[in-house]
This record gives C-alpha cells, structure tokens and sequence, in this order.
C-alpha cells in the first residue's frame, strides 16, 4: 500500500473481504485449504473473465484481469507442471483402479484434494481423460 500500487491494494482488499466471508459462511476460522480453495476460485474467476473479455475484443479488460489474476498466482502455491499432473494422474489411476473413461469421476474425486491450488481443473480433467480414453483403445 506504502508503494501506491493501486491494483495490487485493491485486489488484496477484494481476496481479504472473500476470506472473512467465507469465515462467516463456515462460522470457523480458514485453515490453509480453506484459504487456498478462496485463492483458487477466485484465480478461475479471473481466467474466465479473461476468456469472456478476449472473445468480446475488450484487450482493456484483459490487461486489468491479467494484472490481478497475476497478484493473486502469487499467494497461490507453486503451480505443477504438466509432467507432474500427468504423473499425479496415472497414479490415481492406478490407485482407483479404473479401466476406462467411465471412470472419470472416480479418479478426479480421488485427484482433485492432492493438486487443490496447484492445479486448474480444467487442464486435469483434459489429461486425466486423455490417459483414460488411451485406456480404452
């Protein structure tokens, strides 16, 4: 705040208001996952705003989005790499047994709380239905 960065105050007074929020929606103070699931959905607000202000040809609207989301990446944990989620993957996999696409579900119930802020969904369910769909064929 010191350094008059307005967007940055901004956005941490915006991710602080989402966190008491949820504080009084849980009636419990926010543990880490707590915090880092705020974080994440917020994060994925941004992406999709982005996304929506591309198509509309709003590049303003993409600079300030991209501003914020890049602020709050930083308070997220480091984000995998693509090798790390497919390894993840084939390890849950594994572990749930599963032989096909139908199976969906079932690895990304089991996946989903190992990766959480680490990882945007979208981008886990393209790989964990990429490996299973080989699985099939």
């Amino acid at each position: 705040m010191r350094q008059r960065d307005s967007t940055r105050r901004s956005v941490i007074r915006y991710v602080r208001s989402e966190l008491h929020n949820q504080e009084i929606a849980s009636r419990k103070p926010l543990d880490e996952d707590g915090i880092v699931g705020v974080l994440s959905k917020q994060a994925q607000q941004h992406r999709e705003s982005i996304e929506a202000f591309r198509s509309g040809n709003r590049d303003d609207l993409v600079a300030k989005e991209e501003a914020e989301l890049a602020i709050i990446l930083e308070y997220l944990p480091e984000q995998m790499s693509q090798e790390e989620l497919a390894s993840l993957a084939r390890r849950a996999i594994e572990e749930v047994g599963a032989t096909g696409p139908q199976h969906m579900g079932k690895v990304m119930g089991h996946l989903m709380p190992q990766i959480r802020g680490r990882a945007e969904g979208r981008s886990t369910s393209a790989i964990v239905s990429d490996l299973l769909q080989g699985m099939a064929g």
